[in-house]
């Protein structure tokens, strides 16, 4: 017997995948993974507080305003994911316990516990499977007309977690390329405005580069994952600032 799937988007609901810019010039193509802590409406509040629902459990607080500023500045396409990573975790592969997790830092998730294979691949076939090959068509359309394309997925993270702070401010992450990544330290190191440091506060090893090796190595496209404490980027002038910044190393290290 077949078991029917359980609705995961409504009409209402709209579309998983948001696409701005999507003729932009650059051979930049943004993409943020973790951009909202928006919840289908069928899920309701998965019966966590709202403490919880607005924390980076839920989401990379600034890291879409920050990749909308700079898709703006580079006249590059930015390609998001509109719904929470606490639904399902757009850069992790379907086998991973992260990609629906069950807890998440000091939260259980009731709304995640005991999925069945069906609630499981229902999410996967909902927001997964259209958000990759969304890019996976950007991709593609972009080669057919003749432009590069150059990854450059768009996160933030907690400045104290389980309990411990963290001194860096920004990271640049790769995986087994690291081609961009080494021009932007680089030009970094040039004009040190932040503590930047290579594959912190995660590297390979903690599977954040899914979307990297997903969409960058596979086809032979320089790559770079960014990581910026969420909390200089709290505000439009926080945002703007590191933009900015971001815009100056990007265009060096392309340049280059």
């Amino acid at each position: 017997m077949v078991l029917a799937r359980p609705k995961i988007l409504s009409e209402a609901d709209g579309d998983c995948v948001g696409i701005e810019r999507i003729h932009g010039r650059s051979p930049v193509l943004l993409i943020c993974e973790h951009a909202s802590n928006a919840l289908p409406a069928v899920f309701g509040d998965l019966g966590l507080p709202s403490e919880a629902l607005s924390s980076h459990i839920a989401w990379d607080p600034g890291a879409l305003a920050v990749a909308r500023i700079l898709s703006e500045a580079l006249d590059a396409t930015l390609a998001y994911q509109r719904f929470s990573r606490l639904i399902y975790d757009c850069n992790r592969p379907p086998s991973s316990p992260g990609a629906m997790p069950e807890t998440s830092e000091i939260y259980a998730i009731p709304g995640n516990k005991d999925l069945s294979p069906e609630e499981r691949l229902a999410r996967t076939d909902a927001l997964y499977v259209p958000f990759h090959d969304a890019i996976r068509g950007l991709i593609r359309d972009r080669r057919a007309r003749g432009q590069d394309s150059i990854i450059v997925t768009m996160h933030s993270f907690t400045p104290v977690y389980h309990g411990r702070e963290r001194a860096v401010e920004l990271g640049i992450l790769h995986d087994e390329d690291s081609r961009l990544a080494d021009r932007m330290l680089e030009a970094a190191a040039k004009a040190p405005l932040y503590r930047t440091e290579r594959n912190e506060p995660y590297g390979p090893e903690d599977g954040v580069t899914h979307t990297l090796i997903l969409h960058g190595l596979s086809n032979g496209l320089r790559n770079v994952m960014i990581e910026v404490r969420n909390d200089l980027i709290a505000d439009d002038s926080g945002q703007g600032v590191m933009a900015d910044y971001l815009k100056g190393l990007l265009q060096e290290s392309l340049d280059a």
